[in-house]
């Protein structure tokens, strides 16, 4: 068992330092290739911090267990909210301004709630994950096109995709972009793979679902990025770029993160999924929008006292999670 605990948590770090590499030599290449810094920050980068969830859902649907992708997408939400968000604002206050976050989070609810019904008979189809991914590919295009227009206007004025693309890696050669590029992929895959085999091995060792184990473990340590970049941008005074880490994630894990599991592996899912998790992510995603729009200005301020809501009702999660496992 120590074992395995030893590999969760190599694991865990490999797969976050890799997706940090393939980002920088992703980036790096697009860079020297020509690509413009505002649509590498709005792409490359964003969904940077999302390649954990990804490459996690793509080996455990690979590997016959598709609950656990399911769990890691509706867990990484929870968590990235109700945890990674809550204990930023508890660290410093954001005050928010970006007229792309006022919008995708209504996009969010909305999403949240497709994801919802899509699950809610509790199977998810080969159809639906189709369905979800082309959305993901259409809304990045949306959020280009978007951009582009703006700087074609010159009224880029939006401070989350100033921030972003003030954001991007250190410039490197092309050839160490490339290097890091490939062993970024390489080492996501491979850490994946052992992530999932050895929380699948704890979690079948305390009588634990493969949906738990996504929901609770996995989703925590892949939300570890988000994490970082959220209390990194509030540091440096970028409060958009921290919301827009938050929400931009949470989009990308229900648009491209969830539709491994039907693509990959279609069928039967978990009932709690529909039941008790889905409807927990929901709920604190609605939260969230009731706290940002509950004033009129224009912009939105999130508090300590916010800040202190999200983190107990992820704890309250927790709770009502392990209180069942444990019956």
């Amino acid at each position: 068992m120590l074992e395995q605990v030893f590999i969760l948590l190599v694991a865990f770090i490999v797969l976050v330092v890799s997706a940090d590499k393939f980002v920088l030599g992703a980036s790096s290449l697009a860079r020297n290739l020509g690509v413009s810094p505002m649509i590498i920050g709005l792409t490359i980068v964003a969904m940077g911090s999302s390649a954990p969830e990804m490459m996690v859902a793509a080996a455990a649907s690979l590997q016959g267990n598709p609950d656990t992708a399911i769990g890691n997408a509706i867990g990484s939400n929870i968590t990235n909210i109700a945890l990674v968000l809550g204990i930023s604002v508890l660290i410093k206050p954001l005050m928010v301004s970006s007229s792309t976050i006022k919008q995708e989070l209504p996009l969010l609810l909305i999403l949240t709630l497709l994801a919802y019904w899509m699950l809610s008979d509790n199977f998810f189809s080969f159809s639906e994950g189709v369905v979800l991914m082309i959305s993901f590919f259409g809304f990045i295009a949306i959020l280009l096109i978007k951009a582009l227009k703006q700087r074609k206007n010159h009224r880029m004025n939006d401070p989350m995709i100033i921030e972003a693309e003030q954001e991007l890696p250190d410039k490197i050669s092309t050839t160490m972009a490339i290097v890091w590029l490939i062993s970024g992929i390489l080492f996501l895959v491979l850490s994946a793979h052992f992530l999932v085999d050895s929380a699948i091995f704890i979690a079948k060792a305390y009588g634990i679902s493969d949906l738990v184990i996504g929901l609770t473990i996995i989703a925590l340590g892949t939300s570890l990025p988000e994490l970082a970049a959220t209390i990194a941008s509030i540091r440096k005074g970028e409060d958009d770029l921290a919301m827009g880490n938050i929400v931009g994630s949470n989009i990308f894990n229900i648009l491209a993160v969830l539709p491994f599991a039907g693509i990959i592996a279609p069928g039967a899912i978990n009932p709690e999924a529909s039941l008790r998790d889905a409807p927990v992510m929901i709920a604190i995603t609605t939260l969230l929008f009731i706290l940002c729009f509950s004033r009129k200005a224009g912009f939105f301020r999130l508090t300590r006292i916010k800040g202190a809501l999200l983190v107990f009702t992820f704890i309250a999660y927790q709770v009502l999670l392990f209180s069942q496992i444990t019956r």
